[in-house]
This record gives structure tokens, C-alpha cells and sequence, in this order.
């Protein structure tokens, strides 16, 4: 990790810039290859897990496309003030590999994802909230019915609300550097899996297990269309503790 002069304006902007089309870029390609993959290549094995057969209208796609760049400039501004706090100190993440036990490595993700989970479950609930609601989160339930690029359509503000939390994570959660970059690889698939409109997660009795803790389209699905249920982001965790967990949703 190379650093840059912060106090160059120039060199800012060119690094906020370059860092939005990597993030925007990824975000296009996972979902482009998303979509093709379940709902043109494999169409017919998963044609009875496509959660809505309605195709994808023009107009909401142009609107989600228009508000996920948008997310990804904030999200690329938010990444330069993580690559602020390191280039001082001020982050737990760290770059020699025996720093911490090897063991360690996927208990730093787990931990910064649920963390993560629990902040945007509470938050969540409190832009469905009438009077926050119409002006922020409306925005992203606008996709009733949601596609691989609804995972980043979003208010900016409510861009801002989510990508707020990890700068402070990062400062007290010890992380390899590419255990970081995984974890942000997760975030990214794990939205496009939640609104792709198409259920990947195993039936049976592993998929029953698996769908008690881990969410999945099936489950955000219900979020868009019955609005009151289902916040979490990654877990179920805090629906289930907190009775907010669609009925409909548990052991699918």
C-alpha cells in the first residue's frame, strides 16, 4: 500500500475517482454476471427459485443504475478516509500475516460483519419510520420488485448512514489487509445474492438450517414486498431475537 500525498488536492480527486470506478465497475460486473448466470445461462434449473417472472422495467432500471453510481462515489469517499486513518495509524488493520493466529483470520470477518449487521438492523428499522421513511429510505423500496441492481440503489444519505460504520469498525476490529478486501467482497455479493430475485440457497435440511441464520433472496424478498419485516442485512440474528422476522421466511 503506497501512500499519496492527502493534502494534494489533485492527487485526491484522481484517487477518489479511481476508486469509484473500481467500486462501480465491480458492482456492475458481479451483478451483470449475476443476472446472466441464473437468469439466462441456468434459466431453466432455477426457473421455480426466480421469485417474480416480471421482467425488469427500463424506467427502474435507469433509476436504480442512476442511484447505485451515485452510492459508489460515497462509497468511494468513504474508502479514502479509511485509507486516511491508516496512512496515520488509526486503524486496526494490519499487513504482517503473523501479526495475529491464522485461526483469527475468518473470526475478524465474522466479527466485522456482524457488527456491521446489527448497526444496519437498527438503523434500518428507524428509516421505516413514516416520517424518515418518505424522504430517505422510500427511495429503495421504489424496487418492490428487486433486481441485481437494486443492491445499490439507495438516497445518498442512506448510502451514507451504511458505509459510516466501517471507517470506526476498522479502528478497533483487528483485520488483515486481505482479509478486509474479502470482506468487502462479501458485502458486495451478498446484496446482489439479497435482491437478485432469485433464491441460490440449498432447499432441504442443510438449506432449512442455513436459512434460519443467513439471508438470502428469499428472505429480503419478503422485506420489499411485506415492508415491516426482515431488516437484517447479512443474519437473522436480530430479526429473530427482536420478533421482526417474517414468519413466512423461516426454514424456507
Amino acid at each position: 500500500m503506497n501512500e499519496i500525498d492527502l493534502f494534494d488536492l489533485s492527487a485526491v480527486l484522481l484517487l477518489t475517482f479511481t476508486l469509484f470506478l473500481i467500486i462501480f465497475i465491480r458492482f456492475l460486473i458481479v451483478s451483470g454476471v449475476y443476472h446472466y448466470t441464473f437468469f439466462i445461462l441456468f434459466r431453466k434449473k432455477f426457473d421455480k427459485r426466480i421469485l417474480d417472472h416480471s421482467p425488469l422495467k427500463k424506467k427502474q432500471l435507469f433509476k436504480e443504475l442512476y442511484w447505485s453510481a451515485i452510492s459508489g462515489l460515497i462509497f468511494a469517499f468513504f474508502a479514502i478516509s479509511i485509507y486516511l486513518l491508516w496512512s496515520i495509524g488509526y486503524t486496526a488493520i494490519y499487513l504482517d500475516i503473523s501479526a495475529y493466529p491464522l485461526w483469527y483470520l475468518p473470526i475478524g470477518v465474522f466479527i466485522t460483519l456482524f457488527i456491521q449487521d446489527t448497526y444496519y438492523y437498527w438503523i434500518h428499522r428507524w428509516m421505516h419510520k413514516p416520517s424518515v421513511y418518505r424522504y430517505i429510505h422510500k427511495i429503495h423500496h421504489k424496487s418492490v420488485h428487486t433486481s441485481v441492481f437494486t443492491a445499490f440503489s439507495f438516497h445518498p444519505f442512506e448510502t451514507v448512514l451504511q458505509a459510516i460504520i466501517l471507517p470506526l469498525i476498522v479502528m478497533f476490529v483487528p483485520l488483515h489487509f486481505y482479509a478486509f478486501l474479502f470482506t468487502l467482497l462479501i458485502m458486495t455479493i451478498s446484496a446482489t445474492i439479497n435482491h437478485a430475485g432469485v433464491e441460490i440457497y440449498p432447499s432441504g435440511k442443510f438449506g432449512k438450517w442455513f436459512g434460519k441464520w443467513v439471508i438470502g433472496a428469499t428472505h429480503h424478498d419478503k422485506h420489499h414486498r411485506k415492508f415491516n419485516y426482515n431488516f437484517g442485512l447479512y443474519f437473522t440474528f436480530w430479526d429473530r431475537w427482536m420478533g421482526t422476522e417474517s414468519t413466512e421466511s423461516i426454514g424456507r
